[in-house]
């Protein structure tokens, strides 16, 4: 069982950077796929970026270039560092887990979810 807790977000102007971590508990978390999502008010979830314990990465066309996610096995923490943010890029932003090696964009793939972090841009 893996249980994930998300920090880092907040409040930030356009064009400026927030980095959120995921924080994981479970000593086989580096066997695990981890994805971001977000979901804005009134709207969908969405999904934003994967990667797979290998470091393969799939990046959401809206994020791609402007966002960079990345793990650190050791301290079983994922990070989205996401940079040029948009007013459009607010929402609660959730990291998820499943096991395997698929970069999936698919929210029903992963059967671990944190309880989110709210990412608020000001135009």
């Amino acid at each position: 069982q893996v249980q994930l807790v998300e920090s880092g977000g907040g409040l930030v102007q356009a064009g400026g950077s927030l980095r959120l971590s995921c924080a994981a508990s479970g000593r086989t978390f580096s066997t695990y796929t981890v994805a971001w999502f977000r979901q804005a008010q009134g709207k969908e979830r969405e999904f934003v970026a994967a990667i797979n314990w290998s470091g393969g990465t799939y990046y959401a066309n809206s994020v791609k270039g402007r966002f960079t996610i990345s793990r650190d096995n050791a301290k079983n923490t994922v990070y989205l560092q996401m940079n040029s943010l948009k007013a459009e890029d607010t929402a609660v932003y959730y990291c998820a887990a499943h096991i395997g090696v698929s970069v999936s964009s698919n929210w029903y793939d992963y059967e671990h979810w944190g309880q989110g972090t709210q990412v608020t841009v000001s135009s």
